[in-house]
């Protein structure tokens, strides 16, 4: 069966009411940051979209809002006590059965976004903004080229469930399949001691460790997440980096060039669920 069977086709007029549910999903972020003292700021397609639009690009079915690692543990731990628990809930590796991502999903309730070929996932699948984590990359040369590999690997492990299922390649798909029956406790496990060799340590570059950054870049700028401006964004304004400049035209090279139609895609989903009026 092709897979284009099972995927669901989001209107515009959805992708707008999508779009407003991940407002309130900011919204809700900059609120418990603001009351406990901790740092955010936006990042990937959601700082460029402050930049290029002045908010979302036009297309886009996700908002990024990143954190240096100790303000993330900070905000995570606020959550347990000060999100507005009727209406979202957040997911980690942590806290979350089943879930297989580096990074933190903030969710609300009473809705689904459900990823194309991720049906299976074992845990809720609200409509979500991504909650990223940056931590420290070794500032040696040789360090750094033996941690970007492990991220990699990371990357993979965490993956593998959802590439055996889907991957097209069988050779892959074996990789992944073999992959996927090291228990993912035990991956979780060393992930985190992994995060805590470099706690602490000021480096010069910063990254999210399970998420691919452009060709030859090692990591960001660790000035891109402190030394901060707000800028608009829809009907709010928002932290993001000062130097705004040099952190898209590594991330996206010619960031204000709107990139060929054909490009100009949401992620493919197989169910969407918006919120009751």
């Amino acid at each position: 069966m092709d897979i284009s069977e099972n995927q669901y086709y989001m209107s515009q007029a959805e992708l707008k009411q999508l779009q407003t549910v991940q407002q309130d999903l900011i919204r809700e972020v900059e609120r418990i940051c603001k009351k406990c003292g901790i740092h955010f700021n936006m990042v990937g397609g959601t700082m460029l979209g402050a930049i290029r639009h002045k908010g979302y690009i036009p297309w886009d079915d996700d908002a990024d809002i990143g954190f240096l690692r100790n303000e993330y543990e900070k905000f995570r731990e606020a959550c347990k006590t000060e999100l507005n628990h009727e209406k979202y809930y957040m997911q980690d590796l942590r806290d979350t059965e089943g879930y297989r991502w580096g990074y933190g999903k903030l969710r609300r309730k009473g809705t689904e976004f459900v990823r194309l070929n991720q049906e299976f996932m074992p845990f809720e699948k609200g409509i979500s903004i991504d909650l990223m984590p940056f931590d420290n990359v070794p500032d040696f040369w040789l360090a750094r080229r033996i941690h970007f590999f492990r991220c990699f690997l990371f990357r993979k492990f965490f993956w593998a469930e959802v590439g055996y299922r889907s991957e097209k390649k069988l050779w892959l798909r074996m990789i992944y399949k073999t992959m996927n029956r090291i228990p993912m406790n035990v991956v979780i496990k060393r992930y985190q001691k992994f995060i805590d060799r470099n706690k602490g340590k000021k480096t010069r570059l910063v990254r999210i460790l399970t998420f691919p950054t452009p060709k030859g870049v090692y990591g960001y700028e660790r000035d891109w997440y402190t030394r901060l401006k707000k800028f608009p964004f829809e009907n709010m304004l928002l932290p993001g980096a000062a130097d705004y400049d040099g952190y898209l035209r590594v991330k996206y090279g010619n960031y204000m060039e709107l990139p060929p139609i054909e490009k100009r895609k949401v992620h493919p989903i197989s169910k969407l669920k918006l919120p009751e009026e």
